[in-house]
Parts: structure tokens; C-alpha cells; sequence
């Protein structure tokens, strides 16, 4: 099953720089995209996804990155959720759960806490069995910025399993008694993916809810959700550099100072040849991440981390060159580079910060070189 990209255009049209500047994507516009496959594109055939490979998968990030940042979010956390489930998951709950995801059910998943981000030390949201005979589990803690909560039919909590060190993936359903969905307001960056402080007050899931029935280490199951969010995160980046290129091509080609089009002036040409050099390199280590990813490597996480850290960053200052190149048409709420500018600043930040990013290189490098 391959995803029709001009599909994509379609539905999507002009949509996102209205999305940008009211907060919010339509949800038919989700659920429509979800039913095609697009939101957790490697989900396989017989799940009924479109079973893309992740070097397809990852240039479908990209291409929706390009329109809008924040649609690939809701792409990145769907996707998370459905790595998730087919990981950890049994045979029933990825037949049940990818089943929905593919078919138009919109999820989000939940990692961070007000004092936990990259500390997994710090988590303290607990999944444990409930007490009453029931055989019900109950989930409690408190998750901050959750992407796409707002639009969410069930949310992906991960957090500790019962009183030990081990971990534990559930799926909790938004409309659970317990749940409470508080959504940050005015963001500066992915505005209309919607940002979310989660609180769930002992919310009672059946059993099959906690994926693979819990207990599993605490660090593989975070560096499995994390690092498809890194590489989904760093296609997006590539997918922003390539938006912006187009627009300040478009803009250098007709526009002119000095009766002549102002890409035949040298500085703005360099600018030019600048985003066009981002928009490579992030494009050359997300496909080496995915190279790293498809067989199974064992610094396959860590392709992971690199491709997300040099993608942001050059995302984030080839928007700028973007935003340089336009000049005041550019500078609108809801203009293509206007949105990069924004957005791709929150790509230093999600999925580890930069400064994390660069720990675990560097610890990476003074483990193996």
C-alpha cells in the first residue's frame, strides 16, 4: 500500500498557516489523514497500515514537514504510539490498537514531567495493578507538554510499573474518569499541534491496556519510543529546510532591487547556496540514521540523536536565512518561513534538548573512539 503525497496536498491545501495562527488543526483533517496511513506510516499490511519502510516513512515526514510542522507532530507522537504498541504489544493488543490507529483513532503519548524530561531517575508517574481483585491497573502522575493531547482518543503514558524499577507503556483513554487535559496556551513554536499539562488521578484501565502486560526495563522502553521520535523529528527538520528553500527561491527569482532579481546579488545568492547545504546535510544523516535503524545496528539510537541534533540545528538556522531572504514578507504570522522560524526552535528543544543531544554524543564518543 503505497501513500498518495498529492492526497496529502490536497487535504492539507492551504490549510496551515490558518492552523498557525488559530491553534488547531481540524480533526476530520486527522482522522482522514490517519484513515490514509499517514499519521504511523510503518505500520505493517497486515495490521492495516501502509507498511512503509523507514526510508519511505522518513521522506513522508519530511514532505509533510515541508507543509506543516505542525501536522508532523501529530505524525510524530501517532507514530511513537504505534512503535510502542508493536513492540512491546502482544499479538491482541497490536491487532486491537494498530488496527485504530490506522483506521482514523487519533493518540498522543506522554514522556515528560514537570520534573522529569531526559532524567528518567526523575519519572514519577506509576502504572500498578489494582488492589481490588479486579484485575484492573491503575495509572497515576503528572505529564507536561504532551503533543497532540487535545486531539487525542487515547493517550500512550509510560512510567514506572507497580512498586519496582521497571517500566511500563499503557493505554489510557482520553475520555477516562481521572483524566484531565489542560492545554498550554500560546506556545511560540508547532502552535497547532497543541501542547498539554496531563494529569491522571488514579485512572482505571483493564489489564490489556498495559502494553506486553508491563515490566519491562525502564531504559529500552524509552530509547525505543525515543529514538523513532528523534528520526521522525529529524525528517521533519529536513522536510522545514526544503520549505524554506522553495519559498526563498521563489522569493530570490522574481523580486527585485536594483533592476535586477535579487538572487544575482551575491549575498543573497550565498544564502541561498547556505539552506540549500542545510537541507542536504540534515537530508544525508537522517538517511544514514535510517541505514543505522533498518539493520539493526547497535549505535542505531545514537544515528538516532545525531540525526536529530544536526537537523535542528540547521533547520533552525537555515529558517533564519529564510525569514533573512524574504525580509517583510516573511515576517507574517502563518507565512511558510515565517512558521519554520518558530518551529524549527522548538526542534532544539523536543525529543532531548540540544545540550542533551550533545551529552550523549560526547559520552557516546568517549565510549567507542
Amino acid at each position: 500500500m503505497s501513500i498518495d503525497t498529492g492526497a496529502i496536498d490536497a487535504l492539507v491545501g492551504d490549510g496551515p498557516a490558518a492552523w498557525d495562527t488559530t491553534g488547531l488543526i481540524p480533526v476530520d483533517v486527522l482522522r482522514k489523514l490517519g484513515g490514509m496511513g499517514v499519521l504511523c506510516a510503518e505500520v505493517p499490511a497486515r495490521f492495516g497500515g501502509p507498511g512503509a519502510d523507514v526510508f519511505a516513512s522518513g521522506e513522508l515526514t519530511a514532505h509533510v514537514g515541508a507543509l506543516c510542522s505542525s501536522l508532523r507532530s501529530i505524525m510524530t507522537v501517532q507514530g511513537i504510539a504505534a512503535a510502542t504498541v508493536l513492540r512491546f504489544g502482544d499479538r491482541e493488543q497490536r491487532r486491537d490498537y494498530l488496527g485504530q490507529l490506522t483506521s482514523g483513532r487519533l493518540a498522543c503519548v506522554a514522556f515528560s514531567e514537570p520534573g522529569a524530561g531526559s532524567d528518567l531517575a526523575g519519572i514519577a508517574t506509576r502504572i500498578r495493578p489494582a488492589d481490588d481483585g479486579t484485575g484492573d491497573a491503575l495509572v497515576s502522575g503528572e505529564k507536561m507538554w504532551i503533543t497532540g493531547a487535545v486531539y487525542a482518543d487515547v493517550i500512550v503514558v509510560y512510567g514506572l510499573f507497580g512498586d519496582g524499577p521497571s517500566g511500563a507503556a499503557a493505554v489510557v483513554p482520553t475520555d477516562a474518569p481521572g483524566v484531565r487535559i489542560e492545554q498550554v496556551k500560546d506556545p511560540l513554536g508547532c502552535r497547532a499541534a497543541t501542547h498539554s499539562r496531563v494529569v491522571l488521578d488514579d485512572v482505571r484501565v483493564p489489564a490489556r491496556a498495559v502494553l506486553g502486560g508491563g515490566g519491562q526495563p525502564l531504559p529500552l522502553l524509552f530509547t525505543t519510543a525515543l529514538s523513532y521520535g528523534r528520526m521522525s523529528v529529524a525528517w521533519g527538520c529536513a522536510g522545514i529546510l526544503r520549505g524554506c528553500l522553495a519559498a526563498a527561491t521563489a522569493d530570490a527569482r522574481t523580486r527585485e532591487q536594483g533592476g535586477s532579481p535579487i538572487a544575482e546579488h551575491q549575498l543573497v545568492a550565498r544564502h541561498l547556496a547556505e539552506l540549500y547545504t542545510s537541507e542536504r546535510i540534515a537530508t544525508q544523516v537522517c538517511r544514514h540514521a535510517a541505514e543505522q535503524w533498518e539493520r539493526g545496528a547497535a549505535d542505531a539510537p545514537v544515528a538516532a540523536v545525531l540525526a536529530k541534533q544536526v537537523a535542528a540545528t540547521h533547520a533552525t538556522r537555515g529558517a533564519a536565512t529564510a525569514v533573512q531572504v524574504l525580509a517583510s514578507r516573511g515576517f507574517t504570522d502563518g507565512h511558510v518561513v515565517a512558521r519554520a522560524y518558530r518551529d524549527a526552535k522548538a526542534m532544539e528543544l523536543i525529543e532531548g534538548s540540544t545540550e542533551i543531544s550533545q551529552l550523549i554524543l560526547a559520552r557516546h564518543v568517549l565510549d567507542t573512539v
